[in-house]
């Protein structure tokens, strides 16, 4: 029977971590005894609480999250993103990032996709909808009906390679009927070119994840991105496994990678979930229109 972490139940879990870790007599730190469970429907488990000191005792406390933007079991299928190095030229990555904004561009042909893995994901920070694709054919799906029900130019674009993951980023602006959008967005990929998960976040003053001015394209080491610690896209060919032990590790050492892989299950019902206790105006928070627009 898989263990399904709810938000409270991870939120509850590390805090009692936190209160009790430097305390050896009331839990031990056994972070490498990984338990044969994965991210996977299941049945949920009643009493939060006692649920959680439960699997606190089973599991111990994780450590701490490994440096976010290096490399991490590299050679082995459970590499990070950080451990592969470009493979192509850099112009290669920067328009394949292009061809992502063409497919969200009414004035850019509808063939203009770039070179998806199989298993892309898409993960938008708040106000978005945190994992808004996963999978090639979906992703794809999505950005034509997007061109119908709620269509957008990207007349502004500034992309650029870098030699370390993520390997292409850029500074767009898009153009809705009720105004300009600011985003910044990353792109990661495998050795073949593929695109393997995309990283967007609102630009506006607060919701980047760098000092827009000191670190305008985010080479700080400590800039947190979900790309670099998801155990998978630094293997050669970026494929993920939800349930192997080092993305059930990563997990547990960290809320926004267990929040990925059990939303990655079934990405569209967590995006409908997730679209359903928004904000109504979420859209609007995150491209910075006034609520009277």
């Amino acid at each position: 029977m898989a263990l399904i972490f709810t938000t409270d139940m991870r939120r509850a879990y590390r805090d009692l971590c936190v209160r009790h870790r430097r305390n050896s007599d009331f839990l031990r730190d056994v972070s490498d005894g990984v338990p044969a469970s994965g991210f996977s429907e299941g049945a949920r488990y009643s009493g939060l609480m006692r649920t959680v000191f439960l699997v606190a005792l089973a599991l111990g406390c994780g450590t701490s999250s490994p440096a976010i933007n290096e490399c991490h079991d590299p050679g082995t299928d459970d590499a990070t993103a950080a451990c592969l190095a470009p493979a192509m030229p850099p112009a290669y990555y920067v328009e394949e990032a292009e061809k992502y904004f063409d497919t969200l561009d009414i004035n850019e042909p509808e063939d203009s996709i770039p070179t998806y893995h199989a298993q892309v994901a898409r993960w938008e920070w708040p106000p978005w909808l945190k994992l808004t694709g996963y999978g090639a054919e979906d992703m794809i799906d999505t950005g034509l009906a997007l061109r119908e029900l709620d269509p957008s130019t990207v007349p502004e674009r500034d992309c650029r390679f870098f030699e370390t993951q993520p390997f292409a980023r850029c500074f767009v602006v898009f153009e809705y009927d009720e105004g300009p959008c600011p985003i910044y967005e990353e792109f990661t990929f495998n050795d073949a070119g593929e695109m393997t998960f995309i990283e967007a976040w609102s630009d506006l003053p607060g919701m980047l994840p760098q000092d827009r001015e000191a670190d305008r394209w985010a080479e700080a080491p400590d800039v947190y991105r979900l790309a670099n610690l998801v155990p998978g896209l630094g293997n050669a060919t970026g494929t993920l496994d939800l349930n192997s032990e080092a993305m059930i590790r990563a997990a547990r050492r960290n809320d926004d990678v267990a929040d990925f892989a059990e939303r990655a299950v079934d990405w569209s019902r967590a995006w409908g979930r997730e679209l359903f206790s928004a904000d109504p105006d979420f859209f609007a928070q995150g491209c910075g229109w006034s609520h009277d627009e």
